[in-house]
């Protein structure tokens, strides 16, 4: 154990630099990956599943706020797993959380290479994604707060972006209007049970939100900007998915957008405006920078706080003496979101990325409600109190344990290795790695001044 190591990074960010860390990531479904919904449920299945999946989002944000504003040490919902539900669940919890985030940020890669090639075809992708990614890694080396401001800028132009490609279709005019839902949409081709395959993907509106609460740590006043962050990015979620649906959907026939890499920009190309074609493909670009942005903050924190907690190899848990950054475990995970993102097979890496999601969102729905009866309101101080519990918590248990039903129809496969792979992962921690768990290094000394958990 190296013992100058400092575990402490710096406490710099707002709500602004939540909102942005939260819709930064997220906002790349946006441009890609929603639309493979349309495949599963149709386009009415891809909507309906989108204001659902939102209230499950809706529900996870709250209860991760109120454990996130509460726990002492970075590594959201990996730092609450370890003080309520223990070593082995909080380290699956902890893989699950850096495999979504290297799966989007793979995701990302993929998506920025296929947009690359549409300029010419001579254009070769992978110098500009592999150059792309090590500019952002060495930003997150160098430090989150030069980090996020980035990708305060860059969220915003992409979702203005979305925007315009809306004004542009003339939505508002009855005579003037390209829009045509009636015409091109397909409704509900597999009835009521395409709406629940379609949960799958409905997910990618918003995957990744939850993340805002990895940044507890570095947060100014935590228990003000992890709410107002986190509660203003979903909704400005909602809001973009709601108006990318619509404006896809009327644009390009089902069956051509449930299968494009790039959706936005597809439809973009079909307002024949050039302007506007360039302007998306700029928003494309700029949403799947921003996105990996973000995902390499989210993973490399989740990754350091294991280290830092002796789950695995403490090595990667050192922070940079002068940037206070995890820069070994941020430099250490590059290599492998490239070598997912090169594999081509967008639907199946997104599925990854899904799967661990909703893994780790039943197991911080059953964290609540532990939480709660560990420590019921008023015995610690709130920063943030997650209203009509348990409703939040049952909500994301039943709408996880749906979504991964309908990912069954046509990902089963998918399912039963994803599964699998944490199950032996699991084993090798019980067998081997438990072996060195420090379990002083494990069990934070800073809330200490907490009373005795009720009924324990």
């Amino acid at each position: 154990m190296e013992k100058s190591k400092e575990t402490h990074s710096a406490k710099v960010l707002g709500p602004l630099h939540i909102w942005a860390l939260g819709v930064g990531i997220v906002l790349v479904g946006q441009f890609m990956g929603w639309n493979f919904s349309i495949v599963k449920g149709g386009s009415l299945g891809s909507i309906i599943a989108c204001w659902i999946i939102g209230v499950l989002y809706i529900s996870l944000i709250m209860i991760n706020t109120e454990m996130g504003a509460v726990i002492p040490s970075a590594g959201g919902q990996y730092g609450m797993a370890k003080h309520f539900l223990g070593p082995l669940a909080a380290f699956n919890i902890g893989l699950m959380l850096v495999f979504q985030y290297v799966m989007l940020e793979a995701a990302d890669a993929l998506v920025i290479g296929e947009i690359l090639a549409t300029i010419h075809p001579d254009v070769q992708p992978l110098p500009y994604i592999i150059f792309s990614l090590l500019v952002l890694t060495f930003m997150n080396y160098r430090g989150l707060h030069a980090t996020l401001n980035l990708n305060i800028v860059l969220t915003g132009i992409s979702f203005a972006t979305i925007l315009i490609l809306l004004f542009s279709t003339k939505f508002y005019s009855t005579t003037g209007s390209i829009i045509n839902l009636s015409g091109l949409t397909n409704g509900l081709p597999y009835g009521w049970m395409g709406i629940l395959g379609a949960l799958q993907f409905g997910c990618w509106f918003y995957l990744g939100i939850e993340g805002t609460a990895l940044a507890a740590e570095e947060c100014k006043s935590k228990e003000r900007a992890l709410p107002v962050g986190s509660i203003a990015g979903i909704l400005t979620l909602i809001l973009g998915a709601t108006i990318t649906w619509y404006v896809c959907s009327g644009l390009i026939q089902a069956d051509i957008l449930s299968n494009s890499i790039y959706p936005l920009f597809d439809a973009a190309k079909e307002t024949k405006i050039a302007g506007v074609i360039n302007i998306l493909f700029l928003g494309t670009v700029l949403s799947c920078i921003a996105s990996a942005n973000g995902c390499i903050a989210d993973a490399s924190r989740a990754w350091a706080s294991m280290a830092n907690d002796t789950l695995i190899p403490e090595v990667f848990s050192v922070l940079h003496p002068k940037y206070k950054t995890p820069y070994r475990a941020i430099v250490f995970l590059l290599p492998i979101a490239l070598a997912f993102g090169f594999t081509g097979l967008l639907d199946e890496v997104i599925t990854f990325s899904i799967l661990s999601a909703l893994l780790a969102y039943i197991l911080t729905a059953l964290m609540m409600i532990k939480f709660r009866k560990m420590y019921p309101l008023g015995v610690i101080d709130r920063g943030y109190v997650s209203p009509w519990h348990p409703i939040p918590s049952i909500i994301v248990l039943v709408l996880s344990l749906a979504t991964m039903a309908g990912m069954y129809f046509g990902y089963s496969i998918n399912i039963i290795s994803g599964i699998g792979f944490y199950l032996i992962a699991s084993i090798w921690f019980v067998m081997h790695r438990s072996k060195f768990l420090n379990i002083e290094s494990f069990i934070s000394t800073e809330d200490s001044n907490w009373p005795r958990p009720k009924g324990y």
